[in-house]
């Protein structure tokens, strides 16, 4: 095992408190495509901006709820990953002391047994009401179709994701900013770094006095506040520092 490897080790036998956060490399190492590898097809003529906002789904829901659709059915297919499952074992045998946070919408944490994930930016497999629901809007009485919706007042369900333009959920933020300044150490594995707020998270537990490791095999932005950096998949280098 490298010194990296064994260094960070013991930072996390040490570390009283541990904030994870990881991002969309962490899934594709289960095969879940990006957002933008997901746009074959049929959806290759389309951008982000025409299917990831509320005035897209205004403007054309039956074409949004079915790109989501696809993305279900995509991400169904695939299974958590062994980088997920050591991140599970972990948090079950040290209560407390591990706080997840991701940017991922997947669930893969979740089906891995990570029951108690800051999933930032949403849930691609719950729907949540497009607008504020009313008296008679039931979950358990909905009018089917492409998207479904309240029949007596035609409010639509959407997927509970976080779209372009809006803000992330504020339970779930402020519970990830608390656990990066409470931690001793934090792992930032698999994210880009460039999708703000949650890569500001990483310098939030910096400034606080954490140490911060990156697990990538690529550079990123964040870089620059790791005191160390395992140039490895998640897969590969979770299970190894975790045990």
């Amino acid at each position: 095992m490298s010194v990296v490897r064994l260094t960070v080790r013991d930072w996390i036998r040490d570390a009283r408190r541990i904030a994870v956060l990881t991002g969309a490399g962490m899934s594709a190492e289960s095969g879940v495509p990006t957002f933008r590898e997901a746009q074959t097809g049929l959806w290759a003529q389309f951008n982000p901006q025409e299917l990831a906002t509320e005035a897209a789904f205004r403007a054309h829901p039956q074409r949004v709820w079915d790109w989501y659709a696809h993305r279900r059915n995509m991400i169904a297919a695939v299974e958590p990953n062994a980088g997920h499952a050591a991140l599970a074992r972990f948090a079950h045998a040290n209560p407390g002391r591990l706080t997840l946070i991701t940017q991922n919408v997947d669930g893969l944490h979740q089906r891995a047994g990570h029951a108690h994930t800051w999933a930032l930016h949403g849930h691609i497999a719950q729907d949540q009401w497009l607008d504020t629901p009313r008296a008679c809007c039931d979950v358990d009485a909905l009018e089917s179709g492409r998207p479904p919706r309240c029949p007596t007042c035609g409010n639509l369900r959407r997927p509970a994701v976080v779209w372009f333009g809006e803000q992330l959920p504020v339970q779930a933020l402020e519970a990830a900013e608390a656990a990066v300044r409470a931690c001793d150490l934090m792992l930032v594995v698999g994210t880009s770094g460039e999708v703000y707020p949650a890569a500001g998270l990483a310098f939030t537990a910096h400034q606080s006095g954490a140490r911060v490791v990156i697990i990538n095999p690529e550079p990123t932005p964040l870089d620059v506040v790791a005191e160390l950096r395992l140039p490895e998949p998640a897969a590969v280098c979770l299970p190894a520092i975790l045990t």
